[in-house]
């Protein structure tokens, strides 16, 4: 294994610096582009010549050290210190897998980790078993439902590629996991309040009809909001999941078509709604003039189609499809409370006493 330092001139008068580099019996070369010496017409341009030599001689001296490590399966020491939330940021930059949301949003509440934790900078050497630790604390304390495991399994995903680019010697996530919540904590409407919801009157008539168009077909808001009128064609529902990606195909109730009203142009929005914050508000205010006390949001229509089609017939397969989930495990989770409504149902019947 070597390195060298070599110069190549060019046509302009510059002079290239390249790193020769033979290692396990191969040859390539690294061009340093940035580190050109110029041909020197003053004392200032020799010493920028100078700087720049020596700054490539360190350069050298690294690649050697990072070879060298790699031959020994050994952390090398210029690498303990590297700002371990730019290496976070640079690694969820690059990432391009279905899931980058819940990866930014990983991202994002380990920063607000350091910030209620105070710390100010955190560099690779000092992210060990005790942040990882308490990280995961943290994430339990804040969040709920699948949140913490969802988030901690993309923390731990940078910590293993952490190992393989040699900046930790060990994992330090080793043996410390959230298990995964299968309950779903979020309120359900069932058919009855659902109407009850659907006969008071709104301030937002477009939120009272695309929220209860959500609890019909299962959308998030996040689709609900980019919905569009060349997605509904005979009575059928097509579209692409904003979240998975995955493609659903729905067939449209009655109720669900009357919801809809008169049919717009392909490419207009089937509803015309304010942001999110704003339809959260408008929604607390409606449930509260329904009677409702639960708390619910918008994706509590997403759980309360998806209880509602099981309950009243429909197979697990069947309710995975319409949900748009790449596996039946989530929609068994919704079987689990539908069989809980179902006893609970049995044990509220009155009792029938003998004479």
């Amino acid at each position: 294994m070597s390195i060298h330092l070599r110069k190549r001139g060019n046509s302009d008068g510059t002079v290239s610096l390249i790193l020769d580099i033979y290692h396990n019996g191969q040859r390539s070369y690294e061009f340093l582009k940035d580190l050109k010496l110029c041909k020197p017409t003053s004392p200032i341009e020799r010493q920028e010549n100078k700087e720049r030599l020596e700054l490539a001689e360190r350069i050298k001296n690294k690649r050697e050290q990072q070879l060298q490590s790699n031959e020994y399966d050994i952390s090398p020491i210029f690498k303990n210190g590297i700002d371990f939330v730019k290496f976070f940021e640079n690694y969820e930059k690059n990432y391009t897998k279905k899931d980058k949301r819940t990866m930014v949003a990983s991202l994002n509440k380990f920063k607000k980790f350091m910030e209620e934790e105070a710390i100010n900078s955190l560099t690779t050497k000092q992210v060990n078993e005790n942040i990882v630790t308490r990280f995961k604390d943290y994430l339990e304390d804040t969040l709920k439902g699948e949140s913490p495991a969802n988030y901690f399994s993309k923390f731990k995903k940078i910590l293993k590629y952490g190992v393989r680019e040699k900046l930790f010697t060990s994992n330090p996530a080793d043996g410390i996991t959230i298990k995964k919540n299968t309950i779903i904590k979020k309120q359900i409407l069932t058919f009855e309040e659902i109407q009850t919801m659907a006969k008071v009157s709104v301030t937002n008539d477009q939120v009272k009809r695309a929220f209860l168009f959500s609890c019909l077909t299962g959308l998030r808001f996040c689709d609900i909001i980019q919905l569009k009128w060349k997605n509904i064609q005979n009575g059928i529902m097509n579209l692409t999941q904003q979240k998975t990606g995955i493609p659903v195909s729905i067939n449209l109730n009655q109720s669900a078509l009357t919801i809809l009203g008169n049919r717009g142009k392909g490419e207009e929005l089937v509803f015309t709604l304010p942001s999110h914050n704003a339809c959260i508000k408008d929604l607390a205010v409606w449930c509260k003039k329904a009677g409702i006390e639960k708390k619910i949001t918008w994706h509590c229509a997403r759980h309360s189609f998806a209880t509602g089609i099981i309950y009243y017939g429909s197979d697990v397969k069947n309710a995975s499809s319409l949900l748009g989930h790449n596996s039946l495990s989530y929609t068994d989770r919704y079987l689990r409370i539908v069989n809980s409504l179902k006893e609970k149902a049995v044990a509220n019947l009155p009792e029938v006493h003998l004479i």
